[in-house]
């Protein structure tokens, strides 16, 4: 069947549903509303950059009233004075060239707003208005009605913006201004030109390279030092201290040389390995800053909430201000903040976000709520029993044990090889000195230096961190973005992987349905279809998606696809009833329908009675995610595999039949309960890899070696963890595991080229046969092989998927 694209947001478009308005085909009003806006204000040129860039506004009518709150909305704001306040707000749907420049066209949208700039890695646009004219919920209902509805969390309320460390970048920048010049100053002397004025200023330009090495040498490389002095400390050698006494000697040894007249040193050396060090650390941290791995529950909870006070009046407060006794509203979708009892006769609780159970709870009135539980249905009243800090899920975060210990738990390849490394470098170095000082003074320290330099493991160093740095671009590009280089060696060692199930190896976006009993006939699917059509549970917006549209007979489409229903009624965690020409609807649960489930099968079902017949239900299983059943048998060659889950067993046989033979399932999981199991497989001496989605798992994610974290927006969700994996890219989680292996055995065969070099390097060097300069000029370029070996070579790999 052909199928025809929404011309603003490119979904597909349901023909019965289709709108067309200015010779252009829509999915909906909302996408036909958003193009009328553009139209009207002359912004139409949004379409040319990117075809069809735009998303389905959302109904979001009340949700922000909280921004009518003026304490509230103090705290959000970064800048306010007089006519002038300056907001950032997060824009998860921010994809593309055309996103931009809408967004950087407000002005052009409503009147009030100055300037609005956004910052595309991060997903944030920075806007500049006038309060006395326009208010923040103005300006964050203008963005929603054009599909670029903010994500405003509690985290931006207590913490508002972050300071951003650059020394980095400023310690880089300086190492390349005096590298670059120093290099540029040096060539008169590797060439040794004799020309008159050359000659005569000669002094003056070693002594200006002397000044530009003196910024690089203490500022630029100050980390090396602390890091050195660190390792002596805690008499643990890694490999910093060789660098760090290779840049003091051959800054002692340089500084020598220029006080003597003896020559112009090592300084373009010198600077240079500084430079090639720090940009190494560079690579490994620029996947980092893009996304946020240490998120809580904070990012993810509501800013205010709806306070009903004595006198029965509504307004927003924020969360932490919110206290025992307070009566609260709860709408449908919202996630409650708190733990509290029940006001309203009966709600429906979907407490997946912390259980990983997917099926929502019945609540009766006087029964107790917890926080992190997300409302379904109507409008619901609750009395709260403790304040935010003090909530189940609050503690549930806290407890130490479900913190990612931001300690290095594990040795990196580098700190294992520069065990041995290190100390035999320093021995070879200093026996060269003492043989040297009773022959000849000079020689030694020639000898001393020249090991020093050539030896330097600078190229050692900077194996692993280009090498990971090249394969963090690389993964980042194909959605996979981890935390830093330590988890690419851990990914290497993993024996065994743990799969959470609801939501992990399934997705919510889909779900997998059949129809048991009598065959309904069209007049029956169209009654059920439009009854369905007026309920907001997840269920029937689900069925009423499965459901096809019924063409009775002698009628066209648009006559049969909506019918008026005459009585409609919603009974929250039981079912539908409805009147519709003249039959008697009645869709929900068994009992609802006054129905006997044989053998009281664990599934989730809803059944269909009409007209006091009853016809049968339709069964509702999980959607497992596409290529799940080859990844498990791709996986199971080489690693233990194991799912946890917070539902129950209704799914164990469908799981059985999926999955490798022998795979341990195991149902009913607490979040406590997951986080003992990575313990207990961890005692055994497993590595272990838990891939999971939410914060039920946040406990086992933070105990594994790596913790893996599946989302469907990798900006809007990610529990404390070690990468983030964009949901689409799932099947493909066997390739990245071997690239992890790859990278390890790149820096392997680096290592070997580089001791290979050492080797015949300190054979020249401890016989005196190699000057320091000469050692300082094939430094840099042994430096440059290695980097573009290791850069080559994980290309290669990443290449062969």
């Amino acid at each position: 069947m052909d199928t025809q694209n929404c011309f603003h947001c490119g979904l597909d478009i349901i023909k019965e549903e289709e709108i067309i308005f200015d010779a252009r085909n829509f999915c909906c009003n909302g996408c036909k509303t958003v193009y009328e806006i553009f139209s009207l204000n002359d912004l139409t040129c949004y379409y040319d950059f990117e075809k069809s860039p735009g998303a389905t506004p959302q109904d979001i009518n009340g949700k922000y009233d909280f921004l009518d709150n003026e304490s509230i909305v103090s705290k959000l704001l970064e800048f306010q004075e007089n006519s002038t306040a300056i907001i950032s707000l997060n824009i998860p749907h921010i994809h593309c060239s055309s996103c931009i420049w809408i967004l950087e066209n407000l002005q052009r949208l409503q009147k009030g707003i100055s300037t609005s700039q956004v910052n595309f890695p991060e997903k944030r646009v920075r806007i500049t208005f006038n309060p006395e004219v326009v208010s923040i919920k103005t300006i964050v209902y203008l963005l929603s009605s054009i599909g670029y509805e903010p994500y405003i969390s509690l985290e931006n309320y207590e913490t508002g913006s972050n300071d951003v460390d650059r020394s980095l970048t400023y310690k880089l920048g300086v190492a390349f201004f005096c590298f670059g010049n120093i290099m540029l100053l040096s060539f008169p002397e590797y060439f040794e030109v004799k020309e008159y004025w050359l000659d005569q200023y000669r002094g003056f330009f070693r002594w200006l390279i002397f000044v530009l090495a003196l910024p690089s040498f203490f500022y630029s490389a100050s980390g090396y030092y602390v890091s050195a002095y660190k390792s002596i400390k805690t008499k643990m050698l890694n490999i910093d201290i060789p660098i760090a006494l290779g840049i003091v000697v051959m800054f002692v040894r340089s500084t020598f040389d220029i006080f003597m007249d003896y020559g112009s040193g090592f300084f373009d050396s010198l600077t240079g390995l500084i430079f090639f060090m720090l940009l190494g650390k560079m690579f490994q941290i620029k996947t980092y800053s893009f996304l946020s791995f240490e998120r809580d529950f904070k990012s993810y909870f509501p800013i205010a909430i709806t306070k009903i006070n004595t006198d029965a009046s509504e307004e927003s407060v924020a969360i932490y201000e919110v206290e025992k006794g307070d009566r609260l509203l709860i709408r449908n979708q919202e996630l409650i903040p708190v733990d509290g009892i029940l006001i309203s006769e009966k709600a429906e609780i979907d407490y997946s976000f912390v259980t990983g159970e997917a099926i929502p709870i019945t609540k009766q009135s006087g029964d107790k709520v917890f926080a992190g539980g997300k409302q379904i249905g109507k409008v619901i009243e609750m009395e709260v029993l403790h304040s935010v800090s003090q909530s189940y899920l609050t503690q549930l975060w806290s407890n130490d044990v479900f913190q990612k210990n931001v300690e290095q738990k594990h040795k990196t390849i580098t700190d294992s090889i520069s065990r041995y490394f290190t100390p035999i470098l320093l021995l070879i170095a200093f026996a060269g000195f003492g043989y040297w000082i009773f022959i000849d003074a000079n020689t030694a320290f020639n000898v001393f230096t020249a090991v020093l330099i050539v030896a330097c493991p600078c190229a050692l160093a900077l194996t692993a961190p280009f090498t990971f740095g090249n394969v963090l671009r690389i993964l980042g590009k194909q959605k996979f973005y981890i935390k830093n280089a330590l988890v690419i060696e851990q990914l290497a060692k993993v024996d065994t992987i743990v799969f959470d199930k609801t939501g992990t190896i399934t997705t919510n976006k889909k779900s997998n349905i059949s129809y048991e009993g009598t065959a309904l006939s069209d007049e029956n699917l169209l009654l059920i279809k439009n009854v369905l059509r007026a309920s907001n549970h997840p269920l029937s917006r689900m069925l009423y998606d499965y459901l096809p549209i019924p063409i009775l007979q002698n009628k066209s489409a648009n006559d049969t696809k909506k019918l008026k229903v005459d009585a409609f009624e919603e009974i929250t965690g039981k079912g539908i009833q409805a009147q519709i020409f003249g039959h008697q609807i009645q869709i929900g649960s068994a009992s609802f329908v006054d129905k006997i489930e044989e053998n009281n099968i664990q599934q989730t079902s809803v059944h269909i009675k009409i007209n006091d017949v009853y016809y049968g239900k339709f069964v509702f299983k999980n959607q497992y995610r596409e290529g799940l059943e080859v990844l498990f048998r791709n996986l199971s060659t080489n690693y233990q595999i194991k799912v946890l889950s917070g539902d129950n067993e209704g799914e164990r046989a469908t799981l059985e039949r999926l999955l490798p033979k022998g795979t341990e399932l195991i149902f009913n999981q607490k979040p406590e309960q997951k986080l003992e199991f990575i313990k207990n497989l961890q005692e055994q001496g497993k590595n272990v890899m838990m891939v999971g989605d939410g914060l039920n798992d946040a406990g086992a994610l933070a105990q594994s070696n790596v913790g893996i974290s599946i989302s469907e927006n990798v900006n809007v969700f990610s529990p404390a963890c070690d990468a983030i994996l964009d949901a689409s890219e799932f099947h493909r989680l066997i390739y990245f595991l071997k690239l992890s292996k790859n990278s390890i055995t790149t820096i392997k065969m680096s290592f070997t080229l580089s001791l290979l070099y050492n080797v015949v390097g300190l054979s020249f060097a401890i016989t005196g046969n190699l000057l320091p300069l000469i050692a300082a000029i094939i430094m840099p370029l042994s430096t440059i092989t290695i980097v573009s070996f290791v850069t080559v070579m994980s290309s290669y790999y990443a290449s062969n998927k």
